[in-house]
């Protein structure tokens, strides 16, 4: 699964890049118009202008380009990579979310019905990380009750790590992107200052374009930062939640346990 994210995340950042470069591409080749509109086809060309007006898509591309691609790509990269592991972090917390109430009902019921074989089977045949700790405390079953609570207590700490997989790399892009585009700020100003020291006057449309480079890096970089974040705290949120009915359903496992062993 990390691995597809992974090719599709690469995929996204290459064929975004190669539509950015024709772009960029096709900005440089076009010839400046030269004719001049009179003031009969003013009203035409401003309801041409508002039909053909750009999408979204079109002047986030069009900004890109203007910023800069070489500071822009590390910006996009960091968002790409990002939302490839939240996604894939989503999906298997999706998988991993369990009805523990329905898992106990179950569990209580095969063991009283078939002892601990049977109620490691069902353990086996429910999907997450709260079966996977029932069926590591029935494996330690006949060893006592405070050895099933020990390896319930280690095994959760496992599964925890597991799904906490992937929330570093998160804040390393949610930190980074920021950065990136703070550096590209940088830059700019730096490429401001030297058109003035150049011209030795200080002259608008000399600084615009380092001004402008500067602005737009960081804007995306914060853009990126924003959206990584929200995504990352829902994970944590969803972690959050599971790590409950795991504390939780231990609890109830462990008063079942006892229950069956005092008959």
């Amino acid at each position: 699964m990390k691995k597809l994210f992974a090719i599709l995340a690469v995929i996204g950042m290459m064929s975004f890049s190669s539509s950015v470069m024709a772009q960029e591409n096709t900005e440089a080749s076009e010839p400046e118009a030269t004719e001049v509109i009179d003031a009969n086809d003013n009203s035409e060309a401003a309801v041409a202008g508002a039909e053909n007006e750009e999408s979204v898509h079109q002047v986030l591309k069009t900004k890109f380009v203007e910023g800069g691609v070489i500071w822009m790509m590390p910006v996009l990269l960091c968002l790409i990579l990002g939302l490839a592991i939240a996604f894939e972090r989503i999906i298997y917390l999706t998988a991993a979310n369990t009805n523990t109430k329905k898992l106990l009902k179950n569990v209580e019921a095969a063991l009283a019905k078939g002892g601990v074989e049977e109620a490691k089977k069902v353990c086996r045949e429910t999907r997450g990380p709260v079966a996977s700790i029932f069926y590591q405390g029935f494996l330690r079953y006949d060893e006592g009750l405070e050895m099933v609570e020990k390896t319930v207590v280690s095994y959760g700490s496992v599964q925890m790590g597991l799904l906490e997989n992937g929330l570093t790399w998160i804040s390393l892009f949610i930190a980074l992107s920021p950065s990136l585009g703070f550096m590209g700020t940088v830059v700019g100003m730096i490429q401001a200052f030297d058109s003035i020291q150049a011209m030795g006057d200080i002259s608008p449309i000399a600084v615009a374009g380092g001004i402008k480079v500067a602005l737009l890096t960081t804007l995306f970089g914060l853009i990126a930062a924003v959206v990584l974040q929200i995504f990352y705290n829902y994970i944590v949120a969803k972690i959050d939640g599971i790590v409950n009915k795991m504390e939780d359903a231990s609890i109830s496992l462990m008063d079942i346990i006892m229950k069956a062993q005092k008959k």
